[in-house]
């Protein structure tokens, strides 16, 4: 039976005055790969940020309630930030590679940026993680080039690699696919599948199509709010609500 890894209790979320996201819960078992989604605007990418303290980078922001990761409060005083992002990694919605940083720097960063690892500890991190991405062999002989001299879709698997090389248990996935070709995007779910197997993903997509391939539970978002989370395959085959068949339907969004 799978254990709960990350779970949110009472998760609101503010822009100033505006609150996004209002009152969520939800756990999330070891393993899955579970996909929110909802029309613009309803507040998934922001409880996704919520999920390992990102929101809180932006200015006039702020976070109630409680995320546990393992049982842990990930939003406790005595939890540094920057530990949170290494064990729950997050990939954009567009690849974002340091642009003057090479291949392989792009992917050493976050190793760089916490310190304390060797030379021979990176490179074999770098490798690994690139292999994980199933981006090494395009790029094995490519290491000194530029992050950015890569497609687009080849940018968002290195981008997937430089999450991976502090070896994260889960990744945080915002739309990752969206700005991408179908080709790349096929690539980037079979590569989803693969990495399931050893790290736990959260999903922000706007494509049905995506969510019922990829995901094992699916949570709709509906005006900051949570209508309906459960198995993907009973939420798109028998929603409980009428606002989920709606959406998925069609019928708006």
């Amino acid at each position: 039976m799978k254990t709960t890894i990350l779970e949110a209790q009472h998760v609101s979320a503010w822009y100033g005055s505006h609150r996004a996201v209002q009152d969520i819960n939800v756990a999330v078992k070891k393993g899955d790969v579970l996909a929110l989604i909802g029309p613009s605007g309803c507040g998934k990418s922001t409880f996704l940020r919520c999920l390992n303290r990102m929101h809180e980078e932006i200015d006039s922001t702020r976070v109630e309630g409680r995320v546990f990761y393992k049982g842990e409060d990930i939003y406790a005083d005595n939890v540094d930030p920057v530990a949170v992002r290494s064990a729950i990694g997050m990939v954009f919605q567009k690849p974002n590679p340091f642009p003057t940083l090479t291949v392989a720097e792009n992917v050493a960063a976050g190793l760089r940026l916490r310190g304390g690892f060797s030379r021979a500890e990176i490179e074999s991190r770098v490798e690994t993680a690139l292999r994980r991405s199933a981006l090494w062999d395009e790029v094995k002989n490519k290491l000194r080039a530029p992050g950015t001299s890569l497609s687009g879709g080849q940018q968002q698997r290195l981008c997937i690699a430089r999450a991976l090389a502090v070896q994260p248990e889960i990744l945080l996935m915002d739309e990752p696919t969206s700005a991408l070709d179908p080709i790349s995007t096929g690539r980037i779910e079979e590569l989803m599948t693969e990495l399931k197997k050893s790290v736990t993903i959260v999903i922000v997509t706007h494509n049905m199509q995506q969510a019922a391939r990829i995901s094992d539970q699916t949570a709709f978002f509906l005006m900051g709010k949570l209508v309906e989370h459960g198995e993907t395959s009973q939420i798109f085959n028998a929603p409980a609500r009428e606002e989920t068949e709606n959406y998925i339907s069609g019928r708006f969004g």
